[in-house]
């Protein structure tokens, strides 16, 4: 989960923290931020407040959080492009704001997940602890919700899907007592799945082991949104925009994010110089240099102020060559 917290109070997650590694890079004169995962706008409000002479590029695949932050960023009108987009979808708008796909942009942030716009939605069917229409598309607009992923899916591909997006012990069970669940009534709340969970989990792991939901609505989320096939697209988009001098700042929350982010950093931070030889050979250095040392956490202040930072994990690299 991510983002912020709605409501009269915003806690934009590792502001202060954002701020620090993508800071040097906004304070160059016309600067380009691209914030991938607008949200409400909480850490674009704040970047736009700091740094007056920067240009937002603003995504987000959710038109209602795009219309928010639409209203919140008014007094900035004039310095910001909102696209209606995932993530995986930079270039593009960067060409819709009359930018370059390659080396135009000084600063990206990457605030992964669900928002807590969408969590606290009721009607969007993302959170277990709420009964609600089994839906959980960050885009409303279009593509298969989870009701239609549990009403539809064989068994096969669903206990794949809890497996690969929800690490669930107990897939392939989950699957089988979805598959005849279904078949006397199709599933249509979130309730309706918290009530099979509950019956088939095992009663030890629902002890130790969270809310027996978790991993089951995780991975519906990840499925239902392509999440993880559009962050591996997004990656090397947004870092192909970044000019030299210029920074990302991604922020993950589950564990197969994360995976792809470092998998994907040290990809660009490797030298493909032979390692035999003792010189580096023109032009096989590293792209980037990392900024962070592997992935930081949120302090226990943070965490206090806002509850929904404790499982964030953020990287940040700088483009120091330019792209091969």
């Amino acid at each position: 989960m991510n983002r912020e917290q709605r409501g009269p109070r915003h806690v934009p997650v590792l502001l202060e923290r954002a701020d620090a590694l993508l800071g040097p890079a906004l304070s160059e004169p016309g600067a380009v931020y691209v914030d991938a995962t607008l949200g409400l706008g909480g850490h674009a409000e704040h970047f736009l407040s700091t740094y007056p002479d920067i240009h937002l590029v603003g995504l987000d695949r959710d038109t209602t959080a795009l219309k928010l932050a639409g209203e919140r960023l008014a007094p900035f009108a004039d310095r910001i492009t909102l696209v209606h987009t995932r993530y995986d979808g930079i270039a593009d708008a960067l060409s819709e704001a009359g930018l370059s796909a390659t080396g135009s942009v000084s600063a990206i942030l990457m605030d992964l997940g669900v928002s807590s716009m969408q969590l606290d939605e009721a009607d969007r069917g993302f959170a277990y602890s709420v009964d609600a229409p089994l839906d959980m598309r960050m885009d409303p607009t279009s593509g298969l919700t989870a009701a239609d992923v549990l009403n539809t899916y064989s068994h096969g591909d669903l206990a794949r899907v809890l497996k690969t997006y929800g690490e669930e012990r107990f897939a392939g069970r989950i699957a089988s007592a979805v598959i005849r669940r279904r078949r006397i009534k199709p599933f249509s709340t979130s309730a309706e799945l918290v009530e099979l969970l509950y019956a088939t989990i095992p009663a030890a792991t629902r002890r130790t082991g969270g809310h027996p939901a978790k991993r089951t609505f995780q991975a519906l989320r990840v499925e239902v949104n392509g999440e993880l096939d559009s962050l591996r697209a997004a990656l090397p988009a947004a870092l192909a925009a970044l000019r030299v001098g210029g920074r990302i700042v991604v922020m993950s929350y589950q564990s197969l994010e994360d995976k792809v982010v470092k998998h994907e950093f040290v990809a660009h931070t490797a030298s493909r110089t032979p390692v035999d030889l003792p010189v580096e050979l023109p032009g096989m250095g590293p792209e980037f240099r990392m900024l962070t040392r592997g992935a930081e956490k949120a302090t226990e202040q943070e965490i206090e102020d806002n509850p929904r930072a404790a499982p964030v994990r953020m990287r940040a690299a700088e483009r120091i060559q330019e792209a091969r």
